[in-house]
């Protein structure tokens, strides 16, 4: 728990003012509830027994002024500490997201995409709490409690031990229920984490889902993961509520022997009826607040195990680092030198020497799996070479600036990324906004003659996914977005593979026209494509087999033939 406000408090200083008028409500309620148990006993001594006519009006006037002032502290303390802690909230939010767009696209590989969500949403949504109501409660009942504590004893200092010898007692197990708690809360969030991906995912292939009329597998897998989070709340809650009995208990024990001694004392005239009053009711409400602190105590540790959680992931660094050289203002040759590339054990490319020059179009070719694309992942630095050097111009890839590198890159691939805005955004995106640029890209493109007659042309709202556009106009999205870039180098992963051929053969000319001032790299299975290549390389295994035009190696290697005689089959 230290861990944990050492970590958090730093973020409160930034809030100085507000924390102040917090603590002011937090004292008014405090006090408020200490002057309540203290105006019991001129309630009692002074207008029931003694019947004193004045202080028949000055004690609810007290009585309106105490509460008044718990009112009004509640409401300063509750507003203000809801706005630091939210506040905070949020920038925590905005950090970890920060932080998890840094890292390696191979971590993203590996997490899941839902288990995220639910650590940027549900888990930081536990810490909130704690680091807002929670912290405020606790400082807050605490000192209620030394406030009622100084009433009990300034009422009588020998009944006061009576009355508060049980409160060690009850430290052990409230220690021992919070631990549990914690265990409790942390397989809480794997749960709910669980859920999230379950629904991530679900979401994200509804189309194969009904495809396959698989509704009720999904649906009893859901069901599994909410019947898990179920059962472990409910046991949390179990724990959670184990406090109240046992304070009951202990309190109403202390409470008995309070009455048994108090109570002997003022049939003795030792002690007056309202001071003893005073003291029972603020006997009773101490225990309230001590309740209060221990279930705040509890719901600490769900606050904890959830920073855990999060914690893993800001402990997760990036390994692409960024150089800091600048991207050369003019690209005339990339160049591998026996490039290397392995994921774990699994070697993806081995021995691989390929040049490009400015104007060039290189495609590469090959069976699935035989490293095209990890050979474009280098060049992105999605992931760096195990061995060997890639250079532009002689310059290290390595050595220059990762933003400036992919700014200066565009890649279409297969799988086309639409995002819920309008089309001339989705055009533009990542870019300063020309809107004649946005209109020339999708010419270029061939989309402008499909968009135009869109209700608000460019400006018109596409789907998540772009569902709202056929395969083969979001391709068209995907390349015009590429085009608009301008990039030096652009990279094209079957991006003409859900195109018509009157389509492709339109974009084919397309990327002829706009390859002679940049270095094109096109990887295709459709080798129709690529027949104005400048070069052909032929992947097979990691390794590239032959380079050359399609003439020659159609004379020469008996990969590409292979691949040719499959492709006009």
């Amino acid at each position: 728990m230290k861990e944990f406000f050492n970590y958090y408090i730093p973020y409160y200083k930034d809030y100085k003012i507000k924390i102040f008028f917090a603590l002011i409500g937090i004292l008014l309620v405090a006090g408020g509830s200490a002057g309540l148990a203290y105006v019991v006993k001129p309630l009692l001594d002074e207008v029931f027994i003694a019947r004193d006519q004045e202080m028949l009006y000055v004690v609810p006037v007290l009585l309106i002024m105490v509460q008044a002032a718990q009112g009004i502290g509640k409401y300063i303390q509750v507003y203000y500490i809801s706005y630091v802690g939210q506040d905070i909230i949020r920038i925590i939010r905005d950090k970890l997201l920060e932080h998890i767009l840094t890292l390696d696209i191979e971590f993203f590989q590996k997490k899941h995409g839902g288990e995220l969500i639910s650590r940027i949403t549900n888990d930081i949504n536990r810490i909130q709490g704690a680091v807002s109501t929670q912290i405020a409660g606790l400082v807050r009942e605490v000192l209620t409690i030394i406030a009622l504590i100084g009433v009990v004893i300034y009422q009588s200092a020998e009944l006061a031990f009576y009355g508060l010898v049980v409160m060690p007692l009850a430290l052990y197990p409230i220690i021992v229920l919070a631990k549990k708690m914690k265990k409790l809360s942390f397989k809480s969030q794997e749960s709910a984490a669980d859920i999230t991906s379950h629904l991530s995912e679900i979401f994200n292939n509804v189309e194969i889902i009904k495809a396959n009329s698989t509704e009720n597998v999904e649906q009893a897998k859901f069901e599994q993961h909410n019947q898990n989070f179920f059962n472990v709340n409910i046991k949390a809650v179990k724990t959670g509520e184990l406090v109240s009995p046992i304070m009951e208990i202990l309190g109403a024990s202390a409470a008995a022997v309070v009455i048994i001694f108090g109570g002997s004392q003022v049939v003795s005239g030792e002690m007056t009826a309202g001071s003893f009053m005073s003291f029972i009711a603020a006997l009773f409400m101490l225990y309230t607040p001590i309740k209060r602190l221990s279930s705040i105590y509890n719901a600490l540790q769900d606050a904890i195990a959830a920073h855990e959680r999060v914690k893993t992931i800001y402990n997760i660094q990036p390994t692409i680092l960024s150089g800091q050289e600048f991207f050369p203002e003019q690209v005339n040759s990339i160049e591998f030198n026996n490039v290397e590339l392995k994921y774990g054990e699994f070697t993806a490319l081995k021995n691989i020497t390929l040049n490009a020059s400015l104007g060039e179009k290189i495609a590469l070719v090959g069976d699935s799996g035989g490293g095209k694309s990890s050979l474009i992942n280098l060049l992105i630095r999605f992931y760096d070479v195990s061995s060997g050097v890639i250079l532009f111009n002689n310059q290290r890839l390595v050595d220059i600036n990762i933003d400036d590198l992919r700014n200066n890159i565009s890649i279409v691939t297969q799988r086309v990324y639409i995002f819920n805005d309008t089309v001339a955004q989705n055009i533009a995106y990542g870019q300063p906004y020309d809107e004649q640029r946005v209109i020339d890209a999708l010419k270029q493109a061939h989309a402008y003659d499909f968009i135009k007659p869109m209700e608000f042309g460019i400006h018109a709202m596409l789907d998540e996914f772009g569902t709202n556009l056929s395969g083969g106009q979001r391709q068209r999205i995907a390349i015009a977005r590429a085009l608009y870039k301008n990039p030096k180098i652009l990279i094209l992963d079957e991006a003409t593979s859900a195109l018509d051929n009157e389509s492709e053969s339109i974009i084919s000319e397309v990327i002829d026209e706009i390859a002679q001032n940049r270095i094109t790299f096109v990887i295709a299975h459709r080798l129709s494509t690529i027949k104005n290549a400048d070069r052909i390389a032929v992947f097979k295994e990691g390794t590239i087999v032959c380079q050359g035009t399609e003439e020659e190696l159609l004379a020469n290697c008996s990969e590409y033939k292979r691949l040719y005689n499959l492709a006009n089959i």
